[in-house]
């Protein structure tokens, strides 16, 4: 018999239940689960256009926020955030989703989407190929004429790529400037020396030249001098070759099975496609490795070459029905994708990945960190549908220009709890409520200090005289400790900086104070050297409010009115340099002092005992405006609406030399709007954004400013009118000059 001690992370997993019932039945059983939430996002993927998140938590619980942020490099190279959205789970909702519109550029950049804050793999979805929308650049000879649109060469090229790529048509000149993945001659035989020299360039900086041969290609004399045109892979005979009609040289021509060390291998080849007429490639010692497909007969049907970092690739037939039924066929889709020219909007089936092999190129590991793969061998296409492993990490596979990506969430994942024995009860070491030890610890100071004291008395031969000196002192000691008694929250306010809220009694609305102060606490701590204490709530009636620089009062309808006594100390606190932030959450929507809302008219009648000066919405020239930000707007979940603050005093002008006016030199003593701060500055435990505000990337946006609005707020109550006060910066120079 044998204890046992399972860390788990919590979830369900086969043939776990049966080994837990195992070592239970051995012994003692002890289960530590972390308390923290267990997240996780499935693969990204395109639905209709947009970039499709799903996120995944644990059990259904309160409503919970979370930020995704995608990574990828910048124009420069540097990984760096692209794009950040925010998901909201509702109370008992496993799932949650939002759709992304990026525009191409951007979404071929990201790398990765994660959840913030988390370090776990699962919390991790790496993008591949599926994500990835290429561009394609399509060049048609005589672009500009009429026609049947069967005929054109580029008809089935756009309708294969038009799905899964960005098309791009027009001059060759102008294509190559567009920086594509791909460009695409189709029948084109001779390129002027300028478009040629661009178009060499191109592809030796990695671009991938796709060629399509037909009636112009082999009628010109393009690839047949006595050297390799560095435009196309292969040497070409002069004219064509003809099949299957009055005037051939035997039957429509078949494919030949791909070869192994082609990138179509595995692919099927059905029984109908077949060939009519090609151009020929000329012989040669490096004929056979640059074939990648042929047909039945051993003639080229696909060549490529490498060129710099790029490739030119020629297919011997038209990119239309006129040489061949290959345009015609699904195979000519999936040759396509094999050679990344275009992307499936989804994961690669196992049939897609057959005959190919990948090496793995960057693997996950279980912090969701990446890093190189090493030496790690190449694995089968199709053991890439398999489910993640030690014979498949988490990671990006590549096979040439292709790349995949094995997530640790799939799909079709979910997470549900464990299950355990009875008896079994998970549980976490260290979630003990913490002891205050600074009294013990004191009081074993003390008694250290008092054992010296006496030491030292006695080998002094002064110990009588001491120990009478220590008995009268400890009789002149108050004996009723009653009376140093203080307000410990008080003391600790004061003895630090400390945000506060009014408590309003509703739970929802003072949980949301108290998270919105200790989110914009947060803040200051990292962008400032203030470091806050966690913020407190005030009971008016009783609380001292001195020990408080900034009180955030939230604003309800049914708000009863502080008692007299209160009020006044709420005037002395404001006379005193003291700051209130009136908040009526209702977006100011009919402007402040109208009294349109329940909350506008309930302000009214709260702020009318109160000695508040003159107020005007807050001036561009406000010191609120440049405190430590510089700001034009103060939005919290709502933006856009007028703050009002004291009103500067009359005659204030602008000061030469100076952007502004000299305004008055204390701080505001009331601040008053609607945009419902604290929900904007409001974080969970984790330190993550309890509640969203807009939507994506702007609505992050407005939560930095609503931010950088809070800091400006609690420097300008703790420095006063500092950044004012160089409107007499000239005078002071020049008395110091005299």
């Amino acid at each position: 018999r044998f204890d046992t001690i399972w860390i788990s992370d919590g979830l369900a997993t086969p043939d776990r239940a049966a080994l837990a019932a195992d070592l239970a039945g051995r012994g003692a059983l002890k289960v530590l689960e972390p308390p923290t939430p267990r997240l996780a996002l499935r693969p990204a993927r395109i639905a209709d256009g947009l970039v499709h998140l799903e996120a995944l938590r644990l059990s259904g619980g309160p409503a919970q926020a979370i930020e995704i942020a995608g990574i990828g490099p910048d124009p420069a190279g540097v990984e760096r955030e692209l794009v950040r959205t925010s998901l909201a789970f509702d109370t008992g909702a496993t799932a949650v989703s939002a759709d992304l519109s990026l525009p191409p550029e951007l979404r071929n950049r990201v790398a990765r989407f994660e959840i913030d804050g988390q370090r776990s793999a699962g919390a991790v979805t790496l993008a591949d190929d599926s994500l990835r929308r290429r561009k394609v650049a399509l060049v048609e000879a005589d672009a500009g004429r009429e026609g049947l649109e069967l005929l054109s060469p580029l008809h089935f090229l756009r309708e294969a790529l038009d799905p899964t790529a960005e098309l791009i048509e027009g001059p060759l000149a102008d294509l190559v400037q567009a920086s594509p993945d791909v460009i695409v001659l189709a029948d084109i035989a001779g390129l002027g020396a300028t478009d040629a020299e661009a178009l060499e360039a191109w592809v030796a900086e990695g671009g991938l030249l796709l060629r399509f041969a037909g009636p112009k290609l082999a009628a010109s004399d393009a690839g047949r001098g006595a050297t390799d045109d560095p435009l196309l892979p292969v040497r070409l005979r002069a004219g064509g070759r003809s099949v299957g009609g009055a005037m051939s040289w035997g039957e429509p021509r078949a494919l030949a099975p791909f070869p192994e060390s082609s990138p179509f291998y595995g692919l099927a080849i059905p029984a109908d496609v077949t060939v009519t007429a090609q151009v020929l490639a000329e012989p040669g010692p490096a004929l056979t490795e640059r074939t990648i497909a042929a047909l039945a007969d051993g003639t080229p049907l696909v060549t490529r070459k490498p060129s710099g970092d790029g490739q030119v690739v020629l297919f011997h037939s038209s990119a239309n029905a006129e040489w061949s039924s290959l345009a015609l066929s699904g195979l000519f889709v999936q040759m396509l994708e094999r050679l990344a020219i275009s992307t499936r909007a989804g994961a690669a089936d196992r049939g897609d990945l057959a005959g190919t092999t990948w090496l793995p190129d960057l693997l996950l590991d279980g912090f969701g960190a990446l890093a190189e793969a090493g030496d790690r061998p190449g694995l089968p296409g199709e053991a890439l549908t398999g489910a993640p492993g030690p014979d498949l990490p988490p990671g990006l596979y590549r096979s040439e220009a292709r790349l995949i990506a094995v997530n640790a969430v799939g799909a079709e994942t979910e997470l549900a709890p464990a299950a355990w024995p009875a008896g079994v009860t998970p549980e976490w070491q260290g979630i003990e409520a913490e002891r205050n030890l600074a009294g013990p610890l004191f009081l074993a100071a003390l008694a250290l200090l008092a054992l010296d004291i006496i030491a030292a008395l006695a080998l002094s031969g002064r110990l009588l005289r001491g120990a009478t000196a220590l008995a009268l002192a400890a009789l002149a000691l108050p004996q009723d400790s009653r009376a140093q008694d203080v307000d410990a929250a008080t003391i600790a306010a004061a003895a630090n900086v400390t945000l506060a809220f009014v408590v309003t009694g509703d739970p929802d609305i003072d949980n949301i104070s108290r998270a919105g102060l200790q989110g914009l606490s947060d803040q200051i701590w990292m962008r400032s050297s203030v470091e806050p204490s966690p913020p407190e709530g005030l009971d008016l009636e009783t609380a001292e409010l001195a020990a408080y620089p900034l009180i955030y009062w939230p604003v309800t309808a049914d708000a009863g009115a502080p008692s007299d006594a209160a009020y006044s100390r709420l005037n002395a606190y404001l006379r005193a340099g003291g700051m209130i932030l009136f908040d009526t959450r209702d977006g100011d929507v009919a402007g402040f002092g109208s009294g349109a809302t329940p909350e506008g008219a309930r302000l009214r009648a709260l702020a009318r005992p109160l000695d508040i000066p003159p107020l005007e919405p807050i001036p561009p020239d406000h010191v609120l405006t440049r405190t430590f930000y510089l700001l034009t707007d103060f939005p919290g979940r709502f933006s856009g609406h007028e703050v009002w603050v004291e009103a500067a005093p009359a005659g204030a002008e602008l000061a030469e030399g100076m952007p502004f006016r000299n305004l008055n030199d204390g701080v505001t003593p009331v601040v008053i709007g609607g945009n419902d701060w604290a929900a904007a500055w409001a974080v969970d435990a984790n330190g993550l954004p309890l509640l969203p505000v807009g939507r994506g990337y702007a609505g992050e946006r407005q939560r930095e400013l609503a931010y950088r609005f809070g800091m400006n707020l609690v420097m300008h109550v703790l420095t006063g009118n500092y950044k004012s006060d160089q409107v007499h910066v000239p005078a002071l120079l020049e008395r110091l000059g005299q």
